[in-house]
């Protein structure tokens, strides 16, 4: 009966979803439930990095070979991307040959998506780290963005322009380091973004992730950055993206600045604006606890305003790295594969301090707060989740692991409004 009515509930849903290309980090009124559905398929190996869901269609992309239904009854080659029924779980015939690890993705007009990653070819033909996908599993041919060397790890299709952040210096010729906006049909580079990001000192400029405001008027970018042109932003960096031509913004925060343990170019991992744009949550790492730096860590910080912003809260783990956020207006989830929340004063070596709450691999905090919410389902840790989405039906969970909500569920679930 429970199945039969998710399934009701989700056919509902979709009917919603088919209008218009699921985005991440719509509103929802409630938290979801701590117990996945039952009909998503398995990943069997590697890990799952990226979702997109495009119409009815779960689009999926890592480093992985093998993949199963809900049953583990029927398995099937899937190398690095593969794609299910939003609402049956059952495994679409989608299957583009693409030579390396799929980090990233992003639904786009006419039943299409934007994959980026490590890979040089898709279907046979050279398409070094960018490509378009009908759902078909073809390769749109008139999209030709190519990078000139390294990956794509964060894409995201706004209106006429498509976004991408990684370690790249140059797409299709044009200098642009870590971060580009391209035309969406065609790829050419837009002249009219340059953020000119630069890392001193650092082997490479690296664009962790990025996220982009409800309004389409502010990017955030995270990674290996010290500096947009002249000016000082270290690991962290605000653009006004709403006009044809992009500019840095005055926002910036010195949180940062402190280092963790030695060898993170970056430690931030993930950055996800509110539903209403209001503010924005910070995911992090770093494998150096402190009560007074934001290693391993989420913080909330606000959009608006100019110059220099501290965060409003800090959710401190005692040690364990944070990589995904994802953030609804009722609740911001985190995956990683932290042991604790509310542990400012715990380490590695010591265990949790006072008043620590376990939340193995995932949990969730309140928006207004940053303290840990009773949602716990718990989750094999692992290296730890990479990719939320946040749907009409739910909560997609995308990790490197086989058991959720005390389930087995190879690599992917979905926790059900």
């Amino acid at each position: 009966m429970r199945r039969r009515l998710l399934a009701a509930a989700v056919l509902v849903a979709a009917a919603v979803a088919c209008a218009h290309p699921a985005e991440a980090d719509m509103a929802q009124s409630t938290i979801v439930s701590a117990n996945p559905v039952d009909w998503t398929p398995h990943v069997l190996d590697g890990t799952v990095w990226t979702m997109a869901v495009v119409g009815d269609t779960v689009v999926v992309g890592g480093a992985f070979t093998k993949v199963a239904d809900s049953s583990r009854h029927n398995t099937y080659a899937r190398k690095n991307i593969f794609a299910y029924d939003l609402n049956s779980g059952a495994i679409r015939s989608f299957a583009p040959a693409v030579d390396g690890a799929v980090y990233s993705l992003a639904p786009g007009a006419d039943s299409t998506v934007y994959a980026g990653g490590a890979f040089k070819s898709v279907n046979g033909s050279s398409q070094r780290g960018l490509t378009r996908l009908s759902l078909s599993g073809q390769r749109v041919s008139s999209f030709g963005a190519k990078i000139n060397w390294g990956d794509v790890r964060a894409l995201t299709a706004r209106g006429n322009y498509l976004y991408a952040g990684g370690t790249f210096s140059a797409i299709n010729g044009v200098n642009r380091a870590a971060l580009a906006r391209m035309n969406a049909t065609t790829g050419a580079v837009d002249s009219g973004f340059d953020p000119r990001l630069s890392a001193p000192g650092l082997s490479r400029t690296r664009v962790e992730h990025f996220d982009i405001s409800p309004d389409g008027r502010r990017l955030v970018a995270i990674g290996a950055l010290l500096r947009s042109g002249s000016y000082d932003r270290t690991q962290i960096a605000m653009f006004d993206v709403g006009g044809p031509t992009a500019a840095l913004t005055s926002w910036y925060t010195d949180a940062y600045k402190p280092q963790c343990m030695k060898g993170f170019d970056t430690y931030l991992r993930q950055v996800k604006f509110s539903p209403d744009g209001a503010y924005f949550v910070v995911a992090a790492t770093g494998r150096a606890s402190s009560p007074d730096r934001l290693c391993d860590s989420a913080a909330r910080f606000e959009t608006g305003g100019s110059g220099r912003h501290n965060p409003t809260w800090v959710q401190r783990t005692g040690g364990d790295s944070l990589y995904a956020v994802a953030v609804t207006g009722s609740a911001v989830y985190l995956g990683g594969h932290q042991r604790y929340f509310d542990n400012p004063y715990g380490t590695d070596a010591k265990g949790p301090g006072p008043g620590a709450v376990a939340r193995p691999g995932i949990g969730a905090v309140s928006p207004t707060t940053g303290r840990a919410l009773s949602w716990n389902p718990t989750r094999s840790r692992g290296v730890g989740v990479r990719v939320f989405i946040v749907t009409p039906h739910g909560l997609l969970v995308g990790s490197d692991t086989d058991q959720l909500g005390r389930e087995y569920h190879g690599r992917i679930g979905m926790f059900p409004l």
